[in-house]
């Protein structure tokens, strides 16, 4: 039969190109024994490119369709349908005539059989593409068969597969069809069966969805399933669903959907000992393929049949542990502002630094709470982590309560010793200290030195020797982070503002006075940022030429370009002036590897304009100065009403304290942050000097691709000039999967997911709760934004994204509040927010999704929730 068709028990795991991902599968499942897969072939890739390599039609309409842009609907709808008649119209090579026409007097060519689609980007580990091309069944005829496998040919080009390969970078001439012909099996039930459960993630967890008839009425939405779910052996839940219809193969061929007797509308479709012989073969086919696996099954004269099983792409993975102990981690990046996937090298600077028991999975890093959680300090590390985020504490209550997953043991933490690791996070000493601000003014200093010693001392530093002296210098940069009069400066600020916010509202019942005082205070490295760039465009707007120039900037080096115009100079001078303080930070920024405002100042442009538009000359100043006047009077007020107070005078005295504390030091709250990425910047430029000489040296093609080596890992190629480049290309796949990923907050060694829930029971109809972090309560429009390259704001509208790192600050100057899926109470965005005046809810799940961009919300920032208009 050659290579136009394969029969699936021909096949080996090198035949992807020949036969796609879908038929791959089934010939690798005829292999396992004791499952059942119904007899049949494919028709392989070379067919498909056979019919189409000398149609001038098909290659003309495949190169306008390449120049499309996915937002470009309705022209590729037209060309896709033009490419299906152009395939559908061709005539099937008479090689693959033949070949189909012997493979079927070999199988009984009268039977009824499946024919389905299998394209080599398909059910592949990073790219399901389910559903993406079509499916026959009941076709009976070598005549008809033929005609199908025409029909998938075409399907390769449905509207639906073509924006889902642009979308997935997939190129549209690279990707082949393959096209299984397989028996037809008549069952009387049929479903899908996924070795882990889709809706928990938990691996434990084997979920079945069971209907009559054939599995096309599932799988298209028509009917509802019956669902069951079964762990260790053991059905643990069973839900059976009305079924009214079915659908159900005609003798003569093709389908038809019944309606089903009310008897079997309420019946459910597999017995208890079916469900579990149906969990047993999963469990195989699982444990042959060495990953959770979506199988498609169906159930014939009491037999079950296996047609299809494919990875599960969409599931977060499981932290690598060091025991075979049930675990808990929790998500570092919700914490840290930045729940994107980091790359290799950027998660290796990460695990330098923390002192805490780290763990990678899915391109992020967790916090293994395990010994915690099973120890007397259990109670104490919930609340801690719930007071940044509510949602962490009630998943980390929900494992707890179970009792039986991780139980107390009082002894784990005794038993650990002194100077031994408990899996604890480092404790923190801290120093006794007064209210004066010059202590900040100190440490700052203090920093800046230490910054400026690193700039000097690596200028010497190459090769190998680079290497050796960063790791040095990550040891200064621990003992800046973890200074413990550092760490009790901002300890102290926090603890007085919610000392304040507890009391204030016990004693005159307003809740969260601590924000309006919390306004324009001194020393925030991070919201004197965003006023500075209202500065630069000060200085930029009474220049139109320069104004002109900048809207129109495609390039990176457009700075070189200012110096002709009027104006150009002083616009360069501001640039520059800005980037020296502030161009080490960027989004994302505590992964190395992102792109740093000063090695892409064109990120700034839309911000500049944007100022340039919203505010008048002289802004900053006036906004500083407003919100301080607010603070200030807030302060008179609430002292003022508290000498009025039963021991007033003592109150009030105590409040003052208090609020000093907070004006004082609240601020240095975002330094020590800068402080660590602006040493990153140091080490990320000395380290791009050694990816260039690689790149000379033929060691490796592009300076970034050193992004997907750990430090050692970089290390060694330096010291060797050796590179394995099937790992990078390994990495960078795993990389563009994990991007797609959303990272959960709490997940367990099951890899089940927790969410979490808020416990609040006076919320407005259709409110979406979320946590309160600056008062006050706003209407306006949603700009809902995902990169801030692209928020094109005008000043009074909402910003509602996924996280807010300290390179957003720049757009909150034009906004009038903010929320976000990701926060708490003590990060980035809620402490800006808090100094700039805006009300904030953060850790609304989902906030990007509820909400569609331009419409119109009130946000309550006191009460904690969002309401769309």
């Amino acid at each position: 039969m050659g290579s136009w068709v394969l029969g699936f028990e021909e096949m080996d795991n090198t035949q992807l190109l020949l036969v796609g991902g879908k038929g791959l599968n089934l010939g690798m499942l005829t292999g396992i024994e004791g499952v059942q897969v119904p007899e049949g072939f494919c028709v392989t890739t070379a067919g498909y490119q056979e019919a189409i390599l000398h149609n001038e039609t098909y290659h003309a309409l495949l190169s306008r369709l390449t120049t499309l842009r996915v937002d470009e609907r309705e022209q590729i709808a037209a060309i896709s349908r033009e490419i299906r008649q152009t395939i559908t119209e061709a005539e099937i090579p008479s090689g693959v005539v033949t070949a189909v026409t012997q493979a079927l007097s070999r199988l009984g060519s009268e039977q009824a059989y499946a024919v389905r689609s299998s394209a080599t980007a398909e059910d592949l580990p990073h790219a399901s593409f389910a559903g993406q091309q079509d499916t026959y069944l009941n076709i009976i005829g070598v005549d008809a068969i033929l005609q199908h496998i025409s029909k998938c040919w075409a399907s390769l080009f449905t509207d639906r597969a073509v924006i889902y390969r642009m979308q997935n970078g997939f190129d549209h001439s690279q990707v082949y069809l393959s096209v299984i012909v397989q028996r037809m099996v008549f069952p009387q039930a049929s479903g899908i069966l996924f070795t882990a459960d889709p809706v928990t993630n938990n691996r434990k967890l084997l979920s079945i969805d069971a209907s009559f008839g054939l599995g096309e009425a599932l799988v298209s939405g028509l009917v509802s399933a019956d669902s069951y779910k079964v762990k260790n052996k053991e059905i643990v839940d069973k839900r059976i669903a009305a079924k009214k219809l079915a659908i159900y193969g005609l003798p003569e061929g093709g389908t038809e959907t019944r309606q089903l007797d009310p008897v079997q509308q309420q019946a459910q479709t597999l017995t208890e000992p079916q469900i579990l012989q149906l969990a047993q073969i999963g469990r195989e086919i699982e444990a042959y393929f060495g990953s959770p696996q979506d199988i498609e099954w169906c159930l014939a004269d009491d037999t079950f049949y296996i047609v299809q099983s494919r990875p599960i792409t969409t599931l977060f993975p499981i932290p690598e542990a060091i025991d075979q102990k049930n675990r808990a981690y929790v998500s570092v990046g919700h914490g840290q502002m930045m729940t994107d996937a980091m790359k290799p090298l950027g998660l290796s600077f990460h695990l330098l630094i923390t002192p805490a028991p780290m763990r990678i999975a899915g391109g992020r890093l967790f916090v293994d709470v395990t010994a915690h959680l099973a120890s007397a300090a259990r109670k104490t590390i919930i609340d801690t982590l719930g007071k940044s985020d509510p949602l962490v504490k009630d998943a980390l209550m929900t494992i707890v309560e179970r009792g039986d997953f991780i139980p107390l043991s009082p002894e784990v933490e005794s038993a650990a010793g002194p100077g031994k690791s408990s899996g604890k996070l480092p404790a923190v000493d801290l120093v006794p200290i007064g209210s004066d601000p010059t202590i900040v003014t100190k440490l700052i200093k203090s920093n800046e030195a230490s910054v400026e010693e690193l700039k000097y001392n690596i200028r010497t530093k190459s090769g190998s020797d680079l290497f050796d002296f960063i790791r040095e210098d990550i040891q200064e940069l621990k003992k800046v982070l973890f200074d413990p009069q550092s760490t009790a400066v901002f300890m102290a600020a926090m603890d007085a503002s919610a000392w304040i916010n507890d009391h204030i509202n016990e004693w005159l019942g307003e809740i969260n006075a601590a924000d309006t005082l919390s306004q324009s205070v001194q020393n925030n490295i991070t919201s004197e940022m965003g006023l500075a760039l209202m500065d630069v465009a000060d200085v930029i707007r009474p220049y139109p030429q320069v104004i002109d120039y900048l809207q129109s900037v495609q390039e990176d080096n457009f700075m070189d370009g200012l110096i002709t115009l009027e104006g150009g100079q002083e616009t360069r001078d501001a640039l520059t002036d800005y980037l020296s303080t502030y161009g080490m930070r960027c989004t994302g920024e505590i992964d190395i590897t992102r792109t740093r405002w000063s090695e892409k100042p064109a990120i700034l442009i839309p911000m500049i304009l944007s100022n340039i538009r919203n505010f008048a000359p002289n802004a900053s100043r006036q906004k500083f100065e407003q919100g301080r006047q607010e603070a200030w009077d807030k302060e008179q007020e609430l002292l003022d009403r508290l000498k009025q107070l039963p021991e007033g005078e003592h109150k009030a005295r105590e409040t003052k304290q208090m609020i000093d504390l907070v004006r004082n030091f609240i601020g240095y709250r975002e330094y020590p942050k800068y402080g660590m990425v602006s040493r990153y910047l140091v080490y990320k430029q000395a380290i791009m000097k050694e990816a260039a000489r690689l790149v000379q040296a033929g060691v490796i093609d592009d300076k970034e691709d050193i992004f997907y080596l750990n430090f050692e890992e970089l290390h060694q190629v330096v010291r060797t000039n050796t590179i394995d480049y099937q790992l990078i290309n390994r990495r960078k796949d795993d990389y563009k999967l994990y991007d797609k990923l959303t990272p959960p907050r709490v997940i367990t060694s099951d890899g089940e997911i927790l969410s979490g829930q808020y416990k609040r029971e006076h919320l407005p109809p259709g409110a979406i709760a979320g946590l309160p972090v600056s008062s006050g309560v706003i209407e306006g429009r949603a700009r809902v934004i995902f990169n801030m390259e692209e928020a094109n704001l005008e000043e009074g509208d909402i910003l509602v994204t996924l996280f807010t790192d300290p390179s957003w600050t720049p757009l909150f100057v034009s906004i009038k509040a903010l929320v976000t899926e990701v926060g708490g109470l003590m990060t980035h965005g809620a402490v800006i927010a808090r100094e700039y005046g805006l009300p904030a809810v953060v850790g609304v799940e989902n906030a990007t999704r509820l909400i569609q961009d331009g419409q119109r919300i009130r946000v309550h920032g006191t009460e904690g929730y969002v309401e769309i208009l």
